[in-house]
């Protein structure tokens, strides 16, 4: 494949991964905060590849790379508070409550987001949605990193 066919490749790739997180919220699955911040990253990769396209002799496909390891390293940290392996951000997950009062866990009730981070909205194949986005931002930032060692022909 030539570079600009890898570049469109991968910016493609972030398309459809913002096109299908749309697409399940179209269908009721309301994201939650972390879900929101791996879409920001598809959006800088999209927007990453017009240019890569348009300026060749810039070398943007790295950032095309980071743009997908960043939504990759996101999906990674949220599939591991989905599975209690670690805890996510107190602002999207249940958190320990057991030195609460009763205002202030009332208040954290009260201010709580609809949607926790720290549970799995669906899954395929045992796999949730912040897992398949790691997977397959990982496999779009090595489609990057093969852009960037491609020669501008």
């Amino acid at each position: 494949m030539t570079r600009n066919q890898l570049i469109i490749l991968a910016a493609g790739g972030s398309a459809a991964m913002l096109l299908g997180a749309w697409g399940f919220q179209y269908l009721g699955f309301a994201p939650c905060k972390m879900c929101i911040w791996q879409r920001w990253p598809h959006g800088a990769a999209v927007v990453i590849g017009v240019f890569a396209v348009l300026l060749p002799r810039m070398p943007l496909s790295i950032l095309g790379a980071f743009a997908a390891a960043t939504t990759g390293g996101i999906g990674v940290y949220h599939t591991g508070v989905e599975r209690g392996w670690w805890q996510g951000p107190t602002s999207c997950s249940s958190g320990d409550i057991g030195g609460l009062s009763t205002d202030d866990l009332l208040e954290q009730i009260m201010t709580a987001p609809l949607v926790r981070c720290d549970e799995v909205a669906w899954e395929f194949l045992s796999v949730s949605m912040a897992s398949w986005n790691a997977i397959i931002s990982f496999g779009l930032a090595a489609i990057w990193l093969a852009a960037f060692v491609k020669k501008t022909t």
